[in-house]
C-alpha cells in the first residue's frame, strides 16, 4: 500500500531515528502520483504505473487486466487496500498486536495494508521488524485536545487521500473517532473495532457519559462495527451505540505455535504466569494477595509486562516475602516460550473485551484462571478449560488457584480442553476469514 502524503521535512524526518516517520521496510522507490494531487504531496511506491492508474498513459496488455466489482484492475494489483488506524505506539500489546498480526495475515492473502499510528514509540519498530508498513501521525494521541485532534483529522485526511485505501479500519476509541471522521469526509468506507468500549471502562462518571454520547454520534457515520466479543456488541446495543445491523461479532484469534511451544500443565512444581501491563485495569495486586495466602503450596510465578504500577507490585512482593518465588520478566517478545514453561495462566483483570493473553494461554495448552469479565467467559469454559472468578473476590481467587495448584491431573485435562477449544474457535485463520469478509463487504468487493 502507498505511504503517507509527503510532508515538510521537519515533520516527516526525525533526526534521532534512522528511519523516517513513514516506516516502509520493503518498499521500492516512488513511481506513481495520484492525478488529483501534486506530485510533491503524495507518492505511491507499491503501485506500478499503468493505464488503469493514469489516463492517457500507454495501454497495458489486455491479459494483464481483470474486471472486479465493476472496475478494471491490474492482475498484479493487491486484492484490497486497507488503511489501519490505531492510536498508540508507546506500547506493544493488546490492540496493537492484533493490528500487527492482522496486517501480516492479510498480506499473505494479497491484501495490502498500512498502519497509521500516533506517537513515536516501540510499536513502530515492532511493525518494521515484522515487515508492516506504517505512517506516523504526531498529533494523534489518547488525550482529548481540540486543537491537536483537529490537526490529527487533517493529517489523517491527507494520508488517506494519498493511500487511496478501499477500506479504512480503525481500532480503539480515539483512533476510531478521528479515523471514522476523516474517512467519512473523503467518502471512504470504514470498519471500526473498539477493542472495548470506552464507556465500559472504570473511569469517572463524566468521562463515561461523554464517551457514551460521542460513540452514539459516531455510530451514525456510515461504518461497520466489528466487536471482538458478544459482550462488546451487547454492551454497545444496551448503550444505544449503533443499530444491531451495523454490528458484527468477530472473535479475536491468534496464530498457532509448533509442538515445542506447547506447555506441560501437569509438571510439578507448578509455575503460574500472568501476561499483562502493570495498570490498574489488570489488578496485579489481587493476584499477589492471593499468592501470599498460598505460600505453603509449592509454586513460582512469572509476571510478564511493564507499566506504571510495576514499582507498586514489586513493593507488594517484598512486603509479602515472596521475592524468591515471583519473577518480574518485563515486556518480552518471547511470550510463547514463557507460556510453554508454565503450568497455569492467570489474568485478574477488572474489565476486558477479549484479551489475547487468554487465547495465547489456551493455544499453549494451559488451564486459565481468570476473572469473569467482558468476553473472557466466551473463551474460557468455566470448569472445563479453566476457572472463572468474580473480579475483586479474593476468596474465590484463592480457592480457584488452590484447586489447580493441588491437582496436576485437573491442570492437564483443562489444558487439553483449552487447546482443543482454541483450535475450534480462536485460530488466526478463522479470524482472518471473518475480518476479510467484513472488509470486502464494506468496500463493495465481495
Amino acid at each position: 500500500m502507498t505511504p503517507s502524503p509527503r510532508r515538510p521535512a521537519s515533520e516527516v524526518h526525525s533526526p534521532s531515528r534512522p528511519a523516517s516517520e513513514v516506516h516502509s521496510p520493503s518498499r521500492p522507490a516512488p513511481e506513481v502520483h495520484p492525478p488529483s494531487r501534486p506530485a510533491s504531496e503524495v507518492h505511491s511506491p507499491s503501485r506500478p504505473a499503468s493505464a488503469v492508474d493514469r489516463p492517457g498513459s500507454a495501454a497495458v496488455a489486455r491479459d494483464a487486466l481483470r474486471v472486479e466489482g465493476g472496475r478494471v484492475v491490474r492482475l498484479d494489483e493487491p486484492a484490497l487496500r486497507v488503511a489501519m488506524v490505531v492510536t498508540r505506539s508507546d506500547i506493544v500489546g493488546g490492540a496493537s498486536v492484533h493490528v500487527r498480526d492482522l496486517c501480516r495475515g492479510l498480506a499473505a492473502r494479497g491484501i495490502a495494508t498500512t498502519v497509521v499510528v500516533g506517537g513515536d514509540g516501540p510499536y513502530l519498530d515492532d511493525l518494521a521488524r515484522h515487515g508492516v508498513d506504517a505512517v506516523r501521525v504526531p498529533s494523534l494521541d489518547r488525550a482529548v485536545h481540540p486543537l491537536r485532534d483537529a490537526a490529527a483529522v487533517a493529517a489523517l485526511r491527507r494520508i488517506l487521500a494519498g493511500l487511496r485505501p478501499d477500506v479504512v479500519a480503525t481500532h480503539t476509541a480515539k483512533a476510531g473517532a478521528l479515523g471514522r471522521a476523516a474517512a467519512a469526509s473523503l467518502g471512504l468506507p470504514a470498519v471500526h473495532t473498539p477493542h472495548g468500549w470506552p464507556f465500559e471502562m472504570q473511569v469517572g462518571a463524566a468521562q463515561v457519559t461523554a464517551w457514551r454520547v460521542a460513540e452514539r454520534l459516531l455510530a451514525r457515520l456510515p461504518a461497520t462495527l466489528v466487536d471482538v466479543s458478544e459482550h462488546e456488541r451487547d454492551r454497545a446495543l444496551a448503550a444505544r451505540v449503533g443499530r444491531r445491523a451495523q454490528h458484527a461479532v468477530v472473535h479475536n484469534g491468534v496464530p498457532d505455535v509448533g509442538p515445542s511451544l506447547r506447555a506441560d500443565p501437569a509438571a510439578d512444581p507448578p509455575r503460574l504466569v500472568m501476561v499483562a501491563r502493570f495498570e490498574a485495569q489488570k489488578d496485579h495486586a489481587a493476584l499477589l494477595r492471593a499468592l501470599a495466602r498460598l505460600e505453603r503450596l509449592p509454586w513460582t510465578a512469572d509476571l510478564v509486562g511493564d507499566g506504571p504500577l510495576e514499582p507498586a507490585a514489586r513493593a507488594q512482593v517484598r512486603a509479602a516475602g515472596l521475592g524468591a518465588r515471583v519473577r518480574f520478566l518485563g515486556a518480552r517478545t518471547d511470550v510463547p516460550r514463557i507460556l510453554a514453561a508454565a503450568q497455569v495462566a492467570v489474568l485478574t483483570t477488572r474489565w476486558e473485551s477479549l484479551p489475547l493473553a487468554v487465547l495465547e494461554a489456551m493455544r499453549a495448552g494451559l488451564p486459565v484462571v481468570a476473572t469473569a469479565v467482558g468476553g473472557i467467559p466466551e473463551a474460557v469454559d468455566d470448569g472445563t478449560t479453566g476457572l472463572l472468578v468474580p473480579p475483586g473476590d479474593d476468596i474465590a481467587l484463592v480457592a480457584a488457584l488452590r484447586r489447580v495448584l493441588d491437582d496436576r491431573a485437573l491442570r492437564a485435562a483443562m489444558g487439553l480442553h483449552g487447546r482443543r477449544r482454541y483450535l475450534r474457535r480462536f485460530t488466526h485463520s478463522r479470524m482472518l476469514d471473518d475480518v476479510e469478509a467484513r472488509y470486502r463487504q464494506a468496500a463493495g468487493r465481495p
